[in-house]
């Protein structure tokens, strides 16, 4: 068995954390170099993460999440913010940015900037912004896979209500709407959930093979 896999065993969705322990500055950073890493359509990376350590500020969004205690208990709280209306001038940003990474001229990848601008820019905003929401998806993947290489407990949570979230934020004024939450930190030890034995379906039942 590899270790992806047993970490994949050891992981869970924790229904209580630890408030006494900490996660490290250090593996903080390597839990948002992960994310950072993560694959998205084009590359594009059509979304934003929050940080919140605030105690506050987390509060005011526990009953926003269903009162979830984990809102508040866990060491950090991530929210993955979608970019809405997402345009040209995203990818135009883009754009720039592999310019400089590696050093081509602009005119070098235009055609590639105008083939994303004819599949994405053409689209209902609506359909955009579906688009982009899915796209947090897999950042949330990368943090829980990172996370359990580390002994580090995270909750994905989509129980919450969006628009109370992005008031509480802000996130409307800066194009932004709230797609998932991740609770970070150390499981406690009185969740019995931890013990619980993982319920998946068969490799029969999930796999169809042609």
């Amino acid at each position: 068995m590899t270790n992806f896999i047993k970490n994949a065993n050891w992981r869970y969705a924790t229904k209580k954390f630890d408030t006494t322990k900490k996660v490290s500055a250090e593996d903080l950073e390597t839990l948002k170099e992960a994310i950072r890493l993560s694959a998205s359509s084009y590359g594009l990376q059509p979304y934003k993460v929050l940080i919140i350590d605030n105690p506050e500020l987390r509060a005011q969004l526990q009953p926003a999440a269903w009162g979830q205690s984990q809102i508040v208990e866990a060491s950090q709280l991530l929210v993955f913010a979608n970019i809405t209306d997402f345009g040209d001038d995203e990818i135009d940003n883009y754009l720039n940015n592999i310019s400089e990474t590696r050093g081509l001229p602009t005119e070098a990848i235009q055609g590639y900037g105008d083939f994303m601008k004819s599949k994405i820019t053409t689209l209902p905003v609506e359909k955009r912004n579906i688009w982009t929401a899915k796209q947090t998806y897999l950042g949330m993947g990368n943090l829980l896979n990172a996370a359990a290489e580390l002994n580090i407990d995270v909750t994905p949570m989509e129980g919450f209500e969006p628009e109370k979230v992005n008031e509480i934020l802000g996130l409307d004024k800066l194009g932004l709407n709230s797609s998932l939450i991740a609770t970070v930190g150390y499981r406690h030890e009185e969740d019995t959930t931890q013990h619980y034995v993982k319920v998946r379906k068969s490799n029969e039942e999930l796999f169809i093979n042609l």
